[in-house]
């Protein structure tokens, strides 16, 4: 499925804590087959499915055949645009205004 600019499915994706260790998997080792990700888990292969089945829709994993095998792939560009848009605009006062304080600081000193 490709990338879906829906912030929401996103958040939905992250929230919950098995959906994360997915990612963190395909993050270790990208290309990993629903067998192998399955392993790490201790729950049945219908339930990684659902978890895998809601990350394509939210964009965050796409997939690819090869013969018999689908492939999962992490894509970060989504959680890159959550990034963007929620985190680094927050910090950014923050970083500015200690910079400030470190030359107001220095110049004191």
């Amino acid at each position: 499925m490709p990338f879906v600019d829906d912030e929401g499915l996103v958040f939905k994706a992250l929230a919950d804590p098995t959906r994360r260790e997915l990612l963190d998997l395909l993050f270790e080792r990208d290309g990993l087959t629903l067998t192998e990700l399955e392993s790490q888990f201790e729950m049945t292969r219908f339930g990684v499915m659902k978890h895998l089945r809601l990350l394509e829709e939210a964009g965050l994993v796409t997939t690819r055949r090869v013969g018999r095998e689908k492939f999962h792939h992490l894509n970060p560009v989504p959680i890159r645009l959550i990034h963007d848009r929620w985190i680094d605009k927050y910090t950014e006062q923050r970083i500015s205004a200690l910079a400030e304080l470190k030359t107001r600081l220095e110049e004191s000193a």
